[in-house]
Order: structure tokens, then sequence, then C-alpha cells
């Protein structure tokens, strides 16, 4: 009798990584099944974990995540994918949407099955993110939105709970702005060419056509032009052509000659190229042909071009989500709560002031002594005084914060542990709200790394000889808790995540400053504040065991330096317990929750201030010194 196996569930992951394999058209992927979140990387493929319970949704939802990725990896070329993808961010997320709608209902075609392990998928990604609950439509994803309706037109199948709330808020828009286009999906489904024009046209009729980019078609078109007009170039007769004709009609007549007379040609040619060369001009050499060495990559840092990373293989960018379950992100939002309980009149106290600050500022802000509008009152006297003087009129301006981004860049390092890091939640929490009832869009970051002492960046350092001075040698981990279209209401549970035992370990702030940096310059604000809430300097042993002491410290010098010089983010920094200035030239210091009014909300609503003295104040001169 055969012994069964100690873990139930392993004859159904072996199952189901031989039919991903095959469904896939792939024998070599490597399928494996993780707490973290699903995904593919190279030859591997992450799957959600499958415990020894092999609960109905645990099944459903790796069946489906399995079946959509073997779905991609079958039908999707990447090659045609990268040459029509949109250069805009909104673009691209509505062109990434469509295509993975189109592998996806490809495979409910040829395989039915898969159809209700995907809608399964679709159902718990829904549920995660609380779709059910959207009621506005600017709440709803328009790209998750159009990506539904290209499967729910490919498919005829109906959308799970929420997934189908989310296509309908957005589906008379769709249909009056590209209904004609949307009407043809079926037509071009199996060719990811003309799927790919089809997606471009779609996205041009939503309203995105300005982050489309060139047109890869008329691309391909001038280079053949190109081409035919350099083979029509080199075909002109002359009396240099005419000889070269002579010579082939003479190969042609002799062919046992024919490998001699090609010799001498070819010398011929040689010759003369080489005395074209030696003629032409810098300009002309400019014109020609390329170097035989290819160009040296781009160098890992814009602030520092000498900073070097070992290896970025195992870095992450991820939505804080899909770093736990949405019951273990609710558990963790109650026990923030927890802590804010006892300052809850505090905070209270200071998101009103806050708001009050910048509504004020909105309303009261005017332009005065015009020839119409509102009676300026305080003018009278004027007239009083002068009964010739003419009336002044004042009238209500809109305000410049209202095009403003805010970007909270948290500092997740295990240095935060414990009362720092629910202060930086906190203030998160509060900022996000207030800022949010003023109209001003926030996106909340943070910053650590995947493990201690290197992870898997070491191992690999290790593994291939150590290098000397391998620069930065340590798994990155950037997480989006609130990206700034989000709604803070759907991502208010995010922040709890930083109360996850475990999450908290190295930070590497030079890196994570220059990637929140480069989110903002994408976003279409005007005006652009990044806010630092950190405690101190970046750490990483890893790094600096194998580098300078001061390697990570001088890179997060270079990278507030270029952010500074380039003017194009308002840079300031809040330091937790530690003071920040001596990296930060405006920043503030704090020890307590109980200090934000004081030293948050004034120096906030100065940025927002039409005053400059009211700004200068804030930008050279106020700084909390850290107390206690």
């Amino acid at each position: 009798m055969a012994n069964k196996p100690d873990n139930p569930a392993e004859p159904f992951k072996k199952a189901l990584t031989e039919a991903t394999r095959a469904m896939a058209n792939d024998a070599e992927i490597s399928v494996s099944y993780s707490l973290d979140p699903p995904g593919i990387t190279n030859d591997t493929m992450r799957l959600p974990q499958v415990t020894r319970r092999m609960t109905r949704d645990e099944v459903m939802l790796a069946r489906g995540t399995a079946d959509a990725y073997a779905l991609h990896l079958r039908y999707h070329n990447a090659v045609t994918h990268n040459k029509y993808a949109p250069t805009g961010p909104m673009a691209r997320e509505l062109y990434e949407a469509m295509e993975t709608a189109r592998c996806e209902a490809m495979g409910a075609r040829a395989m039915p099955g898969t159809a209700g392990n995907i809608d399964a998928k679709i159902a718990s990604e829904a549920a995660r993110l609380g779709f059910a609950d959207i009621s506005d439509r600017a709440q709803a994803p328009l790209a998750t939105a159009a990506g539904y309706l290209v499967r729910h037109l490919a498919t005829g199948r109906d959308l799970p709970k929420g997934a189908d709330n989310v296509m309908e808020l957005w589906r008379d828009f769709m249909e009056a702005e590209a209904g004609a286009n949307m009407e043809t999906v079926n037509q071009v489904l199996d060719d990811q060419i003309e799927f790919a024009r089809l997606a471009r046209r779609i996205i041009d009729d939503l309203g995105y056509g300005d982050q489309l980019g060139e047109d890869p078609d008329n691309q391909d078109q001038d280079q053949e032009d190109s081409a035919e007009q350099d083979a029509e170039e080199q075909e002109q007769p002359d009396s240099e052509g005419s000889d070269e004709q002579d010579h082939s009609d003479e190969m042609e007549e002799n062919p046992d000659d024919q490998s001699g007379e090609t010799d001498e040609t070819q010398a011929q040619i040689a010759m003369e190229d080489m005395e074209d060369m030696e003629m032409s001009d810098e300009a002309e050499m400019a014109d020609g042909e390329p170097p035989l060495d290819a160009p040296p990559p781009p160098p890992i840092s814009d602030a520092d071009p000498n900073y070097r990373v070992y290896t970025t293989s195992f870095d992450e960018e991820i939505r804080a989500e899909d770093l736990a379950e949405p019951v273990e992100l609710e558990r963790l939002r109650a026990y923030l709560d927890q802590q804010l309980e006892p300052l809850k009149g505090a905070v209270s106290r200071l998101a009103n002031k806050l708001q009050r600050r910048l509504q004020a500022q909105q309303n009261r802000s005017w332009l005065f002594d015009l020839e119409e509008g509102i009676l300026d009152a305080g003018r009278l006297a004027r007239v009083v005084a002068n009964p010739t003087t003419p009336l002044s009129f004042k009238q209500e301006q809109e305000m410049e914060f209202r095009d403003t981004v805010v970007t909270l860049l948290l500092d997740n390092s295990g240095s935060m542990r414990g009362r720092p890091i629910s202060i930086a939640a906190i203030c998160a929490d509060v900022l996000a709200r207030t800022l949010e009832r003023c109209q001003v869009k926030v996106e909340i970051l943070g910053f650590t790394t995947r493990a201690w002492k290197g992870g898997q960046s070491r191992e690999k350092w290790l593994a291939e000889g150590r290098s000397q001075t391998p620069g930065r040698l340590n798994d990155l981990r950037h997480i989006i808790y609130k990206s700034a279209d989000a709604p803070w209401r759907r991502t208010r549970p995010n922040l709890g995540l930083m109360m996850k035992e475990g999450l908290l370990k190295e930070n590497i702030d030079g890196e994570a400053l220059e990637w929140a940096h480069r989110r903002m310059l994408a976003r279409p604000e005007a005006r652009r504040i990044l806010l630092v809430i950190s405690d101190g300097a970046p750490v990483d042993d890893s790094t600096l065991s194998v580098n300078s002491a001061s390697y990570l410290e001088k890179h997060l010098r270079d990278v507030i330096a270029m952010v500074e010089r380039r003017r194009m983010v308002e840079l300031i920094a809040i330091g937790i317990g530690h003071d920040v200035t001596r990296y930060y030239d405006r920043a503030v210091t704090i020890t307590d929750v109980e200090q934000l009014a004081g030293a948050i909300t004034e120096q906030l609503a100065a940025l927002f201030d039409n005053d400059p003295r009211a700004r200068a104040r804030f930008l050279g001169i106020a700084r909390v010194k850290r107390t206690g």
C-alpha cells in the first residue's frame, strides 16, 4: 500500500503545475507556491499558496491565477506588445489591461474550462479591492473597466460580482466614446498586431491619444521608404555603375572566372569606400554607421552616475494590498486605530485646523481694483473723499494648490519599529484625509528591503566570487500604500501594513527618494510636493560591509542635491525622533503626535500660501528641533 503524502495539497499542486506547463506550451517553466504576491519572473511562475485544508477558494484562486499566466505566455508576443505600447502612464494601463483580457478571452474560446477558473481569480481581486462597494465612477479604475469590457464582449460571459460593477460604471462612457471600435474586438482577437492597433484607437477615443507616442506603423513605413530610396540611389546609372554592370555580365558569361572577378570587384569597392571615408568630414562621419561597440547602459542613478548596484533582479515595487490578505490588513488597521484612540481629539483638531486653513485661503483669495465684480467696500473711503473716483470691484480667484500633488515617502526601516512607525502611519493617515478633502491629491509610499543582511543579492554576490566594492548589495522593497489617484477610503486599510511584524528591515533612502521623485515627475499636476518621513541616516549592513562607510549617505545627499537643483519638486522632511536637518535643508523634527498641530499644520499650510513671505518663513527658517 502506497504511503499517502504528508501534505494532502501536494498531489493537487503537482497536477496543476503539469497542466500549467502544458497550457503555456512551455515544459521548462518553474512553478512555485508562495505567500508572496503571485507573478512571473524570468522562467519562474509564482502562484498563491494552497494550504493543507485545500479550501475551495484557495484551489480556485490558484487554478485561475495559473490559467491566466499560462494563457498570457501562450498567446502573448512581447516584441509585438512593446512595439505598439503607448508611452503615457494611463494609456499604458489601458493597453496592458486590454491585452491581458485578449489572452484570457482566447483561452476561454479554445479551452472553455479556463473561463470559470479565471472568473474566480477576478472575483477574488474584485473582493480584495472593494469593487462591489464603489458607487462613484471616479473611484473605479478606467483601465480595469476597459479590460473587463473587452473580456465580456469577446466571451459573452457575465463578470463576477464587483467586477461587473466597475465595468457598468464606465460602460456608458466607453461605448459612447469608443463603441464603434469596441464592436470589432471579436474580429481581431486572434491577431495580436491588429488587436494592438485597435487598442491604440480605443485609447485615442477615450481621450488619451496624447499619451500614445509615435505610431509604430508610420515609423516602419518611414524605414521602408528610406530603404527603397537608398536602393534607388545605388541603382542610378553612371560610368562606374556601367562598368560594374559590364563586370557582372562578363561573370555571367564566364562562370569559371566568376570567383576571381568577384574578388577584384570587392577589392575595388572596398578601396573606393576607404577613400570616401578619408575624404568625408566630421559631420558626414556622424551620419555614418554606428560604432561597433554598443553604447554603455544608462546609470543606475541620475544623481550620481558612479553609484553602483550589484543586481536589480530581486528588487520589488509592490502594492501594500499584495503583501497581506484583506483580513490581515483589516486586523492591522484596527491595531493602528487603537494606537490612534488616545490621540483622537488631538488628531481631529489637527485635521480640522489644517482643513480650515486651506479652505480659508481658497475662499479669501481675491483680485482687487477691477472694473466689474463684487463691490469692494474697503475702497469706499476713496469715493467719499473724492466723489470723482470710480468705484472699485473685486473677484474671487481659483487657488493654485488645487493643481497640486503631495507624495508622502515613509521610512519603513527596522529602527522605526514601535512608536515611530505608528507616528508615521498616523501622520500619513491624517494628512491624506485632510488634503483629499481640500482636493489635493496624495500619494503614500514606503521603502525598506526584502531581507536582512543582503538577501538574494548577497547570495548571488557570494556565489559569483565576492567582487570588490559591488555597490548596493540588498533586495529593495518599495511599497505603494496609496496611489495619487486612489481615494483614501479605498486604501485606508493599507496603512495598517506598517504594523505587520517582519515588514520593517533595512533602509536605503537615496534610491527610495529617487524612485518617489521619478513617480512625481510623471504626474500631470503643475505643482509637486515630496514629504519624507524618516528617522535618520540610511543603513544597510550588507552594503556598508563591502563598500565605504559613507556609501549610502553620500548617495542620499547627491539625490537631495539633484532634486533641489532641478526645482521640479518641492522637497521637505519630517524627522521622527531624530534631527534630519543634516541631510534636508527644509526639515521639521517631532517626537510625538501631539506636536503635529504645532509642527506640521502651519508648515504644510504655509506651502500652499500665496504670500511669498509666509512661504519663505517656512522654507528658510521654520524648523522644530529635536527635544528630550
